[in-house]
């Protein structure tokens, strides 16, 4: 087996956790009534504490039975931003749609180590994968889907390396299970699992299993995943190992660094941009194989192999163009690209991407899972991306978090610094080492353990939902500003190390003419029980126990705590609605009111004018909202000038928590 010598920055990534609050992170949870994660190996390796997480929403006041129950947040997709720009050339902000991605992370990050030293090295890549939504919940074997269950999905090893294409699909069929989750797909792993593992990779004294059942060690075998253990679908040494040197089904949106030096790596080195090589091997008929074993150019032709580039892409042209109808397809800040699509087999015209956001990582202290400076959890807004097909997506937010020491360089350090007791060759990095620091040479021994010496923590969103915006001009050109709730059901030590409720963003500042995308998700089961592992279990709050309810009534001020009487809000006047989960924009003031208070429960005030759906003749709302949904899809709206604040009236309880918040809107200088 000969070994690819890519210097992959470990991101090589010591023990850490990272939450992700918002898009809610789901530590592989999916609706469990305990506080412990029923499954740690759902779907991805998170290596965080089984408390962490949220659960999947639910679109009623009821827990969902299936998927088709649960509710998956809505976003409206970005415009063709380049289109926008001023007399230097410089993007003016126009058509932008912005989410806020929040995490905590427990051992510490950013700061450089010249200006601001810090005791560790970290980075930050927040990604994203989305596909085409279909009408059903969970679509075909290759749909992303939150799954109905926490079962893991299965996988049935290959048991001869010249099976025919007939045994492979069977496997497949065996295997994938409509009713739990899926994000990478069966093929990715199966590919992952028969490819040889990239021998150039720093392993330290780690001794990797050796034989995956086919006589070699392949790509599931890492310096922190030696034994080869499968969650979900993820490939481990593509998790362990950014830049990845292979294609990958993911989009990269940022990379938070230490070193500001480091960004040109980075955005240079993205799938993004940067085309990846994959062997492709055919069966007799002439179609491709799904996997090879060999992971280098010199291996693949000898056996027979294509030692093809692949390219990423945010979506293909809606058209079967050819290559020259694709060069001339670019135009209006689209550029499209002839190149292989990871899994395909032939070229087509893609969407090229732009290389991810690269920025110094928030600081956060080391041993504490808890704020940055500035007194915020760690944050990053989020440009979501603008499909130009206008087609509705589905997708999912995955967050890695990766931690290393000056101990070993990240970035030099490779194979041939691994444990070689033969040809004397001694890692860097010891495991449990004894070292002499008396006198008389007393040994102490230190806590180490190569695996996570250098280490790669994640999270992931459920999934969400892009939706095309409604057209018009001034659509097209409107930002969108997404008003969410993070957290969940309990006191602060039953939620930990998730988080209370609260809005995100706490503070909005926008101009007159942007819009304001009100909406959040919660789940009936969050009731924080029993296994609690190291913490305490309990749902403390208000209502019915293990719901998450929210909305938002207006005060006066932030000290306040007694909302001003809907007939007298001003929050919601000279508001207009641009856009509606039920369709009706032409929507007053008071209606809306009632509506956002009653988080969907009403949709207006009087039957003249909502008939079954008012609050004159439907069932009375439950005081503490049991009865209203535990997710609203809400509405787009055009704010009137002014400073409101706002609270949610279930969950905002003095010396307890507080749920507030407040939007400014300053008049348009420019219009």
């Amino acid at each position: 087996m000969r070994c690819i010598l890519v210097v992959l920055s470990a991101l090589v990534a010591v023990h850490a956790d990272v939450y992700m609050h918002n898009p809610r992170g789901s530590n592989n949870r999916l609706n469990e009534q305990s506080a412990n994660r029923q499954n740690a190996n759902r779907v991805f390796d998170s290596q965080n504490n089984n408390r962490g997480g949220y659960n999947v929403g639910d679109s009623t006041d009821q827990a969902a039975n299936n998927e088709d129950q649960q509710y998956r947040m809505k976003y409206f997709m970005s415009s063709n931003i380049k289109q926008f720009t001023d007399e230097a050339g410089e993007l003016t902000g126009e058509g932008v749609s912005e989410m806020m991605v929040e995490w905590t992370n427990q051992h510490g990050c950013g700061g450089s180590e010249d200006a601001d030293p810090h005791k560790l090295n970290c980075n930050i890549v927040i990604q994203y994968m989305c596909q085409e939504d279909v009408d059903s919940a969970t679509g075909d074997q290759d749909t992303l889907r939150n799954g109905a269950n926490t079962q893991t999905q299965n996988h049935n090893r290959i048991q001869n390396l010249d099976e025919s294409q007939n045994t492979a699909q069977n496997r497949k069929n065996n295997a994938v299970q409509q009713n739990r989750v899926l994000q990478e797909n069966w093929d990715w792993y199966d590919k992952c699992y028969n490819r040889e593992r990239n021998a150039g990779l720093f392993t330290a004294d780690q001794n990797l299993n050796e034989n995956n059942g086919n006589g070699y060690s392949s790509a599931i075998y890492t310096r922190q995943n030696p034994n080869g253990n499968r969650r979900g679908y993820e490939c481990p040494e593509e998790r362990d190992y950014y830049p990845y040197w292979h294609p990958s089904p993911w989009v990269d949106a940022v990379v938070m660094v230490n070193d500001l030096s480091e960004c040109n790596y980075y955005r240079n080195e993205s799938y993004n941009v940067k085309e990846k090589y994959e062997c492709v091997e055919y069966y007799d008929n002439g179609d491709r194989k799904h996997w090879s074993r060999w992971n280098n150019e010199e291996d693949c032709t000898d056996n027979d192999g294509d030692w093809l580039a692949f390219t990423n892409y945010l979506e293909k042209h809606p058209d079967d163009l050819n290559e020259a109808q694709c060069a001339a397809a670019s135009g209006d800040g689209n550029t499209y690209v002839w190149g292989i699509a990871e899994g395909e087999q032939d070229p087509s015209c893609l969407l090229a991407l732009d290389p991810p956001d690269c920025m110094q990582a928030p600081w956060t202290r080391v041993n504490h899972n808890g704020n940055a400076r500035g007194g915020e959890a760690s944050r990053y807004t989020m440009t979501l991306p603008n499909f130009p097909s206008g087609n509705q997506m589905r997708c999912v937010t995955r967050l890695r978090y990766n931690i290393t020491t000056d101990d070993y360089d990240p970035l030099t350090t490779d194979s041939s610094q691994n444990q070689d007791i033969a040809t004397g060759v001694q890692s860097p990095v010891q495991q449990n080492p004894y070292v002499d620091v008396a006198a008389d040479h007393q040994p102490l021994r230190l806590a180490i353990n190569t695996a996570q010496f250098g280490r790669t923590f994640q999270d992931r969103s459920h999934l969400f939902k892009l939706m095309p915006r409604p057209e018009s001009a001034e659509m097209e050109a409107a930002r969108i500003f997404n008003l969410n709730v993070r957290g969940k059901r309990g006191n602060i030590v039953q939620t930990y190390p998730a988080v209370e409720y609260d809005f995100i963003p706490n503070d909005l500042n926008i101009t007159a003419g942007d819009l304001v995308h009100m909406q959040w998700t919660g789940s009936n089961t969050h009731n924080n029980g029993n296994p609690g592992g190291d913490g305490q279990t309990g749902d403390a709050g208000e209502g019915r126990g293990g719901t998450d309810r929210s909305n938002i009534v207006q005060v006066m001020s932030r000290n306040d705590n007694y909302p001003i009487p809907i007939e007298n809000s001003d929050m919601w006047n000279n508001a207009e609605v641009m856009w509606m989960y039920n369709g009706d924009t032409n929507i007053d003031a008071m209606d809306l009111a009632v509506n956002v208070a009653s988080s969907g429960y009403y949709e207006c005030l009087e039957a003249a004018t909502c008939a079954g759906e008012s609050a004159e003749n439907k069932n009375q709302l439950n005081n503490q909202l049991d009865n209203a949904p535990a997710s609203y899809e809400g509405a787009l709206v055009k704010f009137a000038p002014g400073e409101f604040h706002y609270i949610g009236s279930r969950n905002n309880n003095f010396s307890n928590r507080s749920q507030k918040g407040s939007i400014r809107i300053t008049p348009n200088q420019n219009k």
